[in-house]
């Protein structure tokens, strides 16, 4: 599919890409509850962070060969990547921004950035045209209002500044969303965007679509139980509406169990990830 629909008119887009939204905002979690999951997971999270460096290694790789005086990690959780643009770019100033205070305060004595900020990605507390990168990796996917995210990108960046993103699309962890489906049919898997919506919202943007691509990421475990607590650690354990409350009884985890083993390979349980990356550019001034 083009990433620019030539078959409707502006308004039109912008009419779609409202409704898709509004239904999609229905179905994300709240993000207070994003910040205090997050910052409960913040001490266990780079224990068990393997996915999160994968992706954002590959995210680095596709920026463009660039030097700004000043970047952003827009969800920078505990700083690990915040450290990693830090030797990169050694002579920029860096800007650790998250929702939650937790991953903030366990990432602040790290290093690797010059200021810390607890802040939102949909309102960002940063001057217009006052950085050059923005890096984001696997945070924006828990942003209910995107365009707002690409908004505030588009005013906070410089003209030629980039915003390289990486996120999680509909279909990541299906075997676990599967699995539970044929247990009790309850939501037990967070739910994320389709990529068309991806598509549809960085188009409509403003910015540039340098590159915008989904490719999937397959982690490998020995037993349902090292997968559940992997996600409970890291604090992306089920936080949507719609939920079920409550604890899972016995004879539920067992059926579980036996549901997810339909899809054992050699290597172990997979546990899929859509992963999005996009690099996105504002037009340089004129």
């Amino acid at each position: 599919m083009s990433l620019v629909m030539t078959d409707l008119s502006h308004c039109a887009v912008l009419k779609a890409v409202k409704q898709q939204q509004a239904t999609t905002q229905r179905h994300l979690p709240d993000k207070r509850q994003v910040a205090a999951s997050f910052s409960k997971a913040a001490a266990s999270y780079d224990s068990v962070a393997d996915l999160q460096r994968a992706v954002g290694s590959e995210l680095m790789s596709r920026l463009p060969d660039i030097t700004p005086a000043r970047w952003l990690d827009l969800g920078s959780g505990t700083g690990y990547f915040s450290r990693v643009l830090e030797k990169r770019f050694p002579d920029s100033q860096g800007i650790a921004l998250d929702i939650a205070e937790g991953m903030l305060h366990h990432a602040r004595p790290l290093g690797g950035a010059q200021h810390y900020v607890a802040g939102d990605a949909e309102n960002l507390p940063l001057r217009d045209a006052s950085v050059e990168l923005m890096f984001s990796s696997l945070a924006v996917q828990w942003c209910s209002d995107f365009a707002a995210v690409l908004s505030e990108a588009n005013r906070v960046l410089q003209p030629g500044g980039v915003f390289g993103l990486a996120s999680l699309c509909v279909g990541t962890l299906y075997e676990l969303r599967d699995s539970w489906q044929a247990v009790d049919g309850m939501v037990h898997v967070n739910r994320f965007r389709e990529f068309d919506d991806y598509q549809r919202l960085c188009a409509a943007s403003g910015l540039q679509v340098r590159s915008l691509d989904v490719l999937p990421h397959v982690l490998h475990y020995p037993d349902v139980r090292s997968l559940t607590h992997e996600l409970k650690a890291l604090g992306a354990h089920n936080i949507n509406p719609g939920r079920p409350g409550g604890l899972t009884g016995r004879a539920r985890i067992q059926a579980l169990i036996e549901a997810y083993e339909a899809f054992r390979q050699e290597k172990g349980l997979p546990a899929t990830y859509q992963v999005v990356y996009a690099v996105l550019e504002k037009p340089a001034a004129v």
